[in-house]
């Protein structure tokens, strides 16, 4: 008795016999999904924060704060994968993807900023503008080391040394500052602000070397029909498009993510840095 009763399929069109030539069976434990959030409140609350305090915010700020909220509120989806098993991490780090241009070419570069559950959006702008600062100027140290040692590695070494290096710095957990390698140099999770190039939803995809399970391609916030109250109104919506790597995170992490996030930016207000009586042009208590 076999497993399964099964015949074989015939006359297959040329595409499916690419398609079966083409991939392998799937491996990839990668999952996707977009959150839908109301921004009315969130763009409002940005347009009050840079009047009174002259500082740029921007909703990957928000979101950013946000994120290590929701991290913080599910500290399961907080983790990293070492020796087939799963590790807590015990800080929370939010990786900002940050687009540079030098000399007309795209380059993708980006800064990490720490313990953002416990700052608040003043230090946040401050922190990640100075960092992305020295990061399009190449004047960041240990992002300037590293990208030297990957300029001499040969195209053909490239993915194995990837690999090597993975394994060094993440399953092994060793410290490689000393050879040129930034120490965790892209925290819990990814940002990366599609909406600046006009998109709204887009699925980026994980990076393997990174260890990072989840990434968010946050779209542009733009006017769409919503329901309110049963009655449908004009208002501004953005699509946070979500990867996730699913050995890590699943449905119920997920949701409880997703709570998070909603009750953040939706309520800004209620949770980011008091505007009416707390902050002042010059930032002062």
């Amino acid at each position: 008795m076999p497993n399964l009763s099964l015949v074989p399929m015939k006359d297959l069109s040329s595409f499916r016999k690419i398609a079966l030539g083409t991939w392998r069976t799937a491996y990839d434990p990668s999952i996707y999904g977009t959150l839908v959030l109301r921004m009315d409140r969130a763009l409002d609350y940005v347009a009050r924060f840079r009047a009174r305090t002259g500082r740029r915010l921007t909703v990957s700020h928000l979101m950013a704060k946000a994120s290590a909220m929701a991290l913080q509120a599910c500290p399961e989806a907080n983790a990293i994968l070492r020796w087939n098993r799963i590790y807590l991490r015990q800080r929370i780090g939010v990786f900002f993807q940050v687009l540079m241009s030098d000399d007309g070419k795209a380059d993708l570069s980006g800064a990490t900023l720490y313990d953002l559950e416990r700052k608040s959006l003043r230090e946040i702008v401050d922190e990640f503008e100075a960092k992305v600062g020295l990061v399009r100027q190449r004047k960041d140290p240990a992002l300037e080391k590293t990208r030297g040692t990957f300029q001499n590695i040969p195209y053909l070494l490239l993915r194995p040394f990837l690999r090597l290096l993975s394994f060094f710095c993440y399953t092994l957990n060793l410290d490689l500052r000393a050879f040129g390698i930034a120490s965790d140099p892209f925290g819990s999770l990814m940002i990366t602000n599609i909406g600046s190039l006009g998109l709204d939803t887009a699925y980026a995809p994980l990076v393997p070397f990174s260890r990072v399970p989840l990434l968010f391609a946050i779209g542009e916030a733009k006017e769409h029909v919503l329901v309110e109250n049963g009655q449908p109104v004009v208002g501004m919506a953005m699509n946070v498009n979500a990867t996730m790597d699913h050995r890590v995170i699943d449905g119920f992490h997920a949701a409880r993510i997703s709570e998070v996030l909603r009750e953040w930016m939706e309520n800004p207000d209620a949770h980011f840095d008091a505007l009416e009586t707390s902050i002042s042009h010059s930032g002062a208590v």
